[in-house]
């Protein structure tokens, strides 16, 4: 068991002694059950997110290429219609909207005139 360090050169050792340890820690297979569920959950969030940028940017790149939205979903394990519809890029009238409604405007969908919400009156 590790003691706490009681000074200033304790504390400096015990860092030292720390790092060389983390330095030289060679992980194994059973290594993985002993990592904490939500620290998997977010490492394995991650990782899901660093594939979906890449493919994104890879399913740009096909399109800029002239590849079909069919080829593309195939590729990717669904329909080229899905794969159309997840990977178009946001068109400036959609991109419009959501930006209009995040700021607490509301557009109508047969509109592109933003409406300003009106504020709830004061209570009594």
């Amino acid at each position: 068991m590790t003691t706490m360090p009681r000074s200033l050169d304790d504390l400096l050792n015990q860092a030292d002694d720390l790092a060389a340890r983390f330095e030289a820690y060679e992980p194994t297979a059973g290594d993985l059950g002993t990592v904490d569920p939500v620290t998997a959950l977010r490492l394995a969030a991650l990782r899901r997110a660093e594939a979906e940028r890449e493919l994104a940017y890879v399913v740009e790149r096909a399109r800029k290429q002239s590849l079909a939205w069919q080829q593309i979903g195939a590729a990717i394990g669904t329909t080229g219609e899905a794969a159309r519809q997840k990977y178009t890029r946001v068109s400036e009238g959609r991109l419009g909207r959501h930006i209009q409604e995040r700021k607490g405007r509301r557009v109508t969908e047969s509109s592109a005139e933003p409406r300003v919400r009106q504020p709830a009156p004061p209570s009594a």
